[in-house]
């Protein structure tokens, strides 16, 4: 039921609207992040990076509704993607890791029907637009820090900090979007 809601629900021009329990499992996400931590990120300012998060790109006010139903997908998905390798079970608690999947899993699927609604509107090209494709080769460089650091658990701590900024970012897009009913353009 809640999730007809999400796609019939009032609000943005596209008729998606973001619901409550969405921004409610974005937050877990994000505690779950938390407690997922091992070891102190002290122990590895060494292997800090830059990993150059488009901050602008993901939370710019020209981002356009289909755009940011685009990004807020494709974060979720790779942050979904990044915590389902054979790697990253062997570096967490099987029981968090399998909540945060299963959190970002919910959060996908709320986004499924905005997404189909974007690219029955939209050009299907967005996945390859300016803001979609810098998240994807954000995600790339992470992916190829983790490889460089042979998957080791400070790598994995720098990367889940890291991950709670980024989902912390794509919250804040997603906060936006559901309190505007879509209208990215206000303030």
């Amino acid at each position: 039921m809640a999730l007809a809601l999400v796609s019939y629900g009032p609000g943005g021009s596209l008729g998606c609207d973001l619901s409550q329990n969405h921004m409610l499992i974005g937050r877990k996400n994000l505690r779950l992040l938390g407690q997922m931590r091992r070891i102190s990120p002290r122990f590895c300012l060494q292997e800090r990076k830059d990993f150059t998060f488009p901050q602008e790109m993901v939370e710019g006010s020209q981002l356009q509704e289909a755009q940011a139903i685009s990004v807020l997908h494709e974060m979720l998905q790779q942050s979904f993607n990044l915590f389902h390798t054979e790697h990253s079970s062997a570096a967490w608690d099987t029981t968090l890791l399998e909540q945060l999947r299963t959190g970002l899993h919910q959060q996908l699927d709320d986004l499924d029907a905005c997404l189909g609604q974007v690219t029955g509107e939209e050009d299907s090209a967005l996945g390859r637009t300016g803001p979609t494709l810098a998240v994807k080769r954000y995600f790339q460089g992470i992916h190829v820090y983790l490889q460089e650091k042979e998957y080791s658990d400070c790598a994995w701590e720098i990367v889940r900090v890291e991950m709670m900024k980024a989902l912390s970012s794509s919250s804040s897009l997603q906060e936006r979007l559901r309190k505007m009913g879509g209208d990215l353009n206000s303030p």
